[in-house]
């Protein structure tokens, strides 16, 4: 398993974690944090899964705009817990950073779903993730402002 792949495992965690716990995301950041700290051999999945989780929490919003305009039928709140952070993950990738390819954001998401989450979900978020990297140029949040 790759560094990348780790540090998603690890972000979505702690993405899920607060969802499900409804706690604030930088408090789960803070505690996993410590134990990164504890445990250096873990470093290098820590820096990346501290960079989505970040990016996740100042973008939640926009990323959750997104999702809702891109989720055809699928209310955010009904979205089972870990494939709301799952989406929350790939999206921030494809609309956040530009150094993981949006079919990589795409394969990883669908790839955890798979293992993870329902039977459906893997699909759901392949379209969903899709249709987001699709609009990426045009992806308006309910701000106003283009991602």
């Amino acid at each position: 398993m790759s560094a990348r792949t780790k540090s998603r495992k690890r972000a979505l965690d702690i993405l899920f974690g607060a969802d499900l716990r409804e706690l604030p995301i930088a408090g789960l950041l803070d505690e996993e944090a410590a134990r990164a700290e504890a445990n250096p051999q873990r470093e290098s999945s820590w820096l990346y899964a501290r960079a989505i989780v970040e990016g996740v929490d100042s973008h939640l919003d926009e990323l959750d705009a997104a999702i809702r305009a891109h989720a055809e039928g699928w209310p955010l709140e009904r979205m089972p817990v870990l494939d709301r952070a799952l989406a929350r993950i790939g999206a921030w990738e494809i609309l956040y950073n530009d150094e993981v390819p949006d079919g990589v954001a795409i394969a990883e998401a669908v790839e955890q779903a798979a293992s993870l989450s329902t039977e459906d979900s893997a699909g759901f978020l392949n379209g969903l993730l899709g249709a987001i990297a699709r609009d990426k140029p045009s992806v308006t949040v309910e701000t106003g402002e283009t991602v």
